[in-house]
């Protein structure tokens, strides 16, 4: 837990509520942290959707009043039709949003409590639009701290992986289609805030039916995904994320990709800031933040960028859980990214469920796995609770290929992104693999380490997909995540190969049965080498934050815990997961905010065109002039041709319908 700091060397002003003009006309909303009685100083803005009013409010004052009070205005910026802001919001990271930065930009560093300098920072979606209007150069934009996000909006974000339908995709829809069309607040816009409820009714759509019509690397990935021009990014970028966060492969990417000043973070997190963790070891995260942008807009000698390029936590080996609240391991560091010191390591995939160093006589091994192969499988990116990890590893290895090492001699740590180097055919055009890396523990419980899947008509690109022909044989790479791991002596090594990962990918049309050409297909492995100068890693400071503001927690009921259910009857088996389940008061505006959400996710054993993902979403504002709620319900199935979406909207205001609607809506699948 972060302690709570309460001197600053200066004093905090706030001004809960302003408004950035943009060119056209249109005003977003804006609440400024900044230092009283001190000169024009730098500016480090925050842009997201998730409504500063009541939203994400107590989180806001924490770092940026920590921020203030160490020299810098902070502010914290509604997106266009989010929050207060005025406009209409259409979809993540479009080109008006990040047009729109680059002009809230501009507009801060002409203030006269602005010393023309601004940097960026964020979590998540105030990540992305980070790096992509970094790519835009506007000119006061000095540097930016990113968390959580990614360079790559096809490979790393909620929507595929590695050419297969994520879980995560129709899931992360509903969560933002609950929250498109609640109401500003009249206190902050005046008595024109039910004419702005009423356009964001009118255009609030399942963003899922724009993502589910883009199912390969196309166009509309490529616009924000700003790997495709690293050199677009000229000014210093400090990347961060968390071993159990989605987003930790965009790190060493971006740290080889940009060729300006850059360092990268990745400690045993989730998906949060550093010094507010589910996860521990957390660090003095603001204090880290400080030192990053007294270097770059105040030209302070603070030593940062004499540390190694990476730092990464160099995670112990743990026995299979399904919530780690921490994760034992020590700090290291690679003076560059990608390092000449990885020493790449082939294991191969030989007869028996060998794993060895050498190749031996291939023999084709066919395997067609159960659907319940990743029931348990957890969360694709991790918050840290609701038993986000998979378990044992055991259960989804009885319906898997399984390559194991012989105890090693000696421990061996890796850092970095395993590769499977695949010989394979199949018996139908279309096919997947799951791969895990796995740590085994002389006793036999098994850690999934590291995932990795590939969508199989995928194998030469994500942009040009193409069939398989059954018989003939291929070849292709599965990237596997980047990680830090530490195997002891005495463990094994794992791989375990399957062509089912549900829910995490959405199954194949038809169960296929991919047949591995063993001796043949390697496992290519980034060993890492001790290195005596990480005892010398400087020691990150204790974490601390500013007092959030007054919040009292009140009792929520969560509809669904997280579970799997099978009938063995039936063969249906269901897998549910909590989502954004809590209700806060707020005394100081006097509102309170409560959701209660659930992702559920159905198959029948047997029938990949049974899969099913089902959610319900409810949230509600409580003020002095109503209670104004969202409630939503939503499914996702299939046919071997097709997505059927159906969604059901109803707002309410003091338990009335003010406005519903529904749709019903088929999209081609298209390879997967």
């Amino acid at each position: 837990m972060a302690a709570i700091r309460k001197d600053f060397p200066n004093e905090v002003e706030i001004v809960e509520s302003m408004f950035v003009p943009l060119p056209d006309g249109t005003r977003l909303a804006a609440k400024l942290w900044r230092p009283r009685d001190i000169g024009p100083v730098p500016v480090i803005l925050e842009y997201l959707p998730y409504r500063k009013r009541e939203g994400t409010r107590g989180r806001d004052q924490k770092m940026h009043a920590w921020l203030a009070g160490h020299g810098y205005a902070c502010i914290r910026l509604d997106i266009r039709g989010t929050g207060d802001s005025q406009g209409l919001i259409d979809d993540e990271y479009t080109e008006q949003e990040i047009r729109d930065g680059c002009d809230a930009i501009a507009w801060i560093a002409a203030q006269d409590w602005c010393d023309g300098q601004v940097a960026m920072y964020g979590i998540s979606w105030g990540g992305f639009n980070g790096l992509q209007i970094a790519a835009r150069q506007p000119p006061a934009l000095k540097t930016i701290i990113t968390v959580g996000s990614t360079d790559d909006r096809y490979a790393t974000d909620v929507h595929y992986i590695g050419g297969c339908l994520s879980k995560d995709n129709p899931d992360w829809s509903a969560t933002m289609f609950a929250h498109n069309d609640l109401p500003p607040d009249p206190e902050i816009v005046g008595p024109g805030w039910r004419d702005m409820w009423r356009a964001r009714m009118a255009h609030n759509t399942p963003w899922i039916l724009t993502w589910l019509a883009h199912q390969r690397r196309d166009a509309y990935w490529k616009h924000g995904s700003v790997c495709e021009d690293f050199s677009a990014i000229t000014i210093p970028v400090y990347a961060v994320s968390g071993w159990a966060d989605n987003y930790s492969e965009s790190v060493p990417r971006l740290l080889s990709g940009l060729s300006g000043p850059r360092l990268g973070l990745i400690g045993p997190w989730a998906h949060s800031f550093p010094h507010d963790v589910a996860v521990q070891p957390a660090i003095g995260w603001l204090q880290e933040v400080r030192r990053w942008c007294d270097h770059w807009l105040k030209g302070r000698d603070t030593g940062i960028m004499d540390e190694p390029m990476y730092r990464v936590w160099m995670q112990q080996s743990a026995p299979p859980s399904t919530c780690y609240l921490e994760r034992a391991g020590r700090w290291v560091g690679e003076a560059e990214w990608p390092s000449s010191r990885i020493d790449w390591r082939d294991l191969f995939l030989n007869a028996g469920g060998r794993l060895q160093g050498t190749a031996a006589k291939g023999t084709p091994v066919p395997i067609c796995s159960p659907l319940w192969v990743g029931l348990t499988a957890g969360e694709v990116g991790r918050y840290g609770e609701d038993a986000d990890w998979p378990p044992d590893q055991r259960e989804d290895d009885g319906g898997s290929l399984v390559f194991t090492t012989d105890p090693l001699p000696a421990t061996l740590e890796i850092l970095g992104a395993p590769q499977l180097h695949l010989r394979f055919s199949v018996d139908k055009p279309m096919a997947l693999v799951a791969v895990r890396l796995n740590d085994v523990m002389p006793d036999g419980r098994s850690t999934r380490v590291a995932l990795g899947c590939l969508n199989l008509t995928h194998r030469d690109s994500h942009e040009q997909a193409a069939m398989l022909e059954p018989g003939r044989v291929y070849e292709a790479v599965v990237d596997i995540d980047d990680i830090a791991h530490s195997f002891p002596a005495g463990h094994r090594i794992a791989v375990s190969i399957s062509t089912t990962y549900w829910p995490i990918c959405w199954p194949s049309p038809e169960l296929a049965t991919v047949t591995v050409h063993t001796g043949e297909s390697r496992l290519a492995l980034p060993v890492r080498p001790e290195d005596p100068a990480d005892a010398g890693l400087r020691r990150f400071d204790p974490p601390e934050m500013a007092a959030p503001t007054p919040s009292e927690d009140l009792p929520a009921e969560k509809t669904v815990r997280r579970g799997v259910r099978r009938d063995l009857l039936s063969k249906e088996m269901v897998v549910e997961f909590p989502r954004w389940t809590y209700a806060h008061r707020m005394p100081d505006i006097g509102q309170t905010v409560a959701s209660d959400a659930f992702a559920r996710y159905r198959i029948t054993d047997g029938d990949p065109l049974s899969a099913a993902c089902e959610t319900g979403c409810t949230v509600e504002i409580t003020r002095k002039d109503g209670v104004f709620g969202h409630h939503s319900t939503s499914r996702m199935t299939c046919d071997a041709t097709h997505f059927r979406i159906e969604v059901s909207l109803r707002v309410t205001e003091n338990g009335a319908s003010v406005f519903e609607r529904s749709w019903d809506e088929r999209i081609p699948r298209d390879h997967v």
